[in-house]
């Protein structure tokens, strides 16, 4: 769900939590496999799943209830098992029938993304109300790290920052739960919090952005990724959001008493004339590196799509999804189940069909990486497009295509 904003093999772990393995450029050496040299039965990808199995498994589980499927019941019952008694998830769990203990490094936004996954294949789901159960425990433990300024880190205690409190205001929108009822031993919310992250429209370089945190002097400095992020979450909406209608223009304007809502808007501006330069978004060398220019940033590219698409601006992301169509699939392809999932986000956010994305397939590709997932259920009457169902309006269409050509249709679906 974003770019890359830890460089050293130091911050790994961070990193690819929050969604930025899946934007590291297309050169980028592909993790290798388990010590053990096998992979969980039910887990999708075939790389080291040891810093985003979780974050990958809940991700390919939004694209395909986004598009009508139902992940097979093994690959929710692999991700059921990550989770630990108090409700928390860390970003995998190589023992996951050993209890988590007080060395179990849980986090948030393997938490957040994975409640929200759950909650989307709950209806479908073998046993539902055990994946009731795990959807409640981790938004109840999501609730009691909550931060003083009513945010989120990505580990317990930590500072909170604009990326994570955004994963978890989505999960929470997106399983029916008030972000802004979440209030903080200060009584401030996660709106309160993503306020403290947003740049004024009088800055120079960063008009209406948001930080990722405030630095070392405590300025704000402009961050794409947690831009995007936290433009859904301040409209109240997470990684599945689909395009918003009637469309507006972006704009940058600040007021007197600001709301989430209004920063998010703002956000939207300044993503829509990030991305008007050259029609995708870039990652700054990694430390240390011979090559200093900066890089296409594939990842953070496809979730500003979604991200002014929720906002009403999918004319300004229609040059930068045209971009991903032709120079995403080398990306795709080396980082696997999650890419595929935000590129198939971002075709739903933009109404554009994931099985024709340029040259590829995205549904295809995405199923190719773990258990066959159920094929649509044509006889379901259900159509919602809210957030919490998977069914939308490609899944009218797939059904089409079923009665037409007799195979299933899977379409799109999307830490930092």
């Amino acid at each position: 769900m974003n770019t890359v904003r830890r460089g050293a093999a130091a911050f790994a772990a961070a990193a690819v939590v929050l969604g930025t393995a899946a934007a590291l450029p297309a050169a980028a050496a592909p993790s290798p496999t388990p010590s053990t040299g096998t992979l969980p039965a039910g887990l999708y990808g075939t790389t080291d799943p040891t810093y985003d199995g979780v974050w990958r498994q809940s991700l390919a589980f939004l694209a395909q209830r986004a598009t009508g499927y139902q992940p097979a019941d093994q690959a929710v019952d692999w991700l059921l098992g990550q989770q630990c008694a108090d409700g928390s998830f860390a970003s995998y769990r190589a023992a996951a029938a050993t209890p988590c203990d007080a060395k179990t490094m849980r986090d948030t936004n393997a938490t957040a993304v994975a409640v929200q996954a759950l909650g989307a294949v709950r209806r479908q789901a073998a046993a539902p109300e055990k994946v009731d159960q795990a959807v409640k425990a981790g938004t109840d433990w999501l609730r009691t790290v909550q931060n003083k300024d009513g945010g989120w880190g990505y580990g317990v205690g930590g500072a909170s920052d604009a990326n994570s409190t955004s994963i978890v205001v989505g999960a929470l929108a997106a399983t029916g739960v008030k972000p802004g009822s979440y209030a903080s031993a200060d009584g401030r919310t996660p709106y309160d919090a993503l306020l403290s992250f947003a740049l004024p429209c009088s800055d120079k370089d960063g008009a209406g952005a948001f930080a990722y945190q405030p630095d070392k002097t405590g300025k704000l400095l402009a961050n794409a990724d947690a831009t995007a992020a936290a433009t859904l979450a301040g409209l109240g909406k997470g990684v599945t959001a689909t395009k918003a209608s009637p469309e507006q223009p972006p704009a940058c304007t600040d007021l007197t008493k600001p709301t989430a809502e209004r920063a998010a808007l703002n956000g939207a501006s300044y993503l829509a004339k990030a991305l008007a330069k050259t029609g995708h978004l870039t990652t700054p060398p990694m430390p240390g590196a011979t090559d200093t220019s900066e890089k296409p940033d594939v990842g953070n590219t496809a979730d500003a799509v979604v991200a002014l698409a929720a906002a009403g601006a999918a004319k300004e992301a229609k040059p930068a999804l045209e971009w991903l169509e032709k120079n995403s699939a080398a990306w795709a392809k080396q980082s696997g189940p999650a890419a595929y999932a935000q590129l198939i986000l971002a075709a739903r956010a933009t109404d554009t069909d994931p099985r024709e994305f340029g040259t590829a397939d995205l549904v295809e590709q995405l199923n190719a990486t773990g258990p066959a997932p159920k094929t649509p259920d044509t006889s379901a009457s259900s159509t919602s497009d809210d957030e919490d169902s998977g069914f939308d309006i490609w899944w009218i269409i797939g059904i089409g295509m079923v009665v037409g050509v007799g195979i299933g249709f899977l379409v799109s679906g999307r830490k930092k």
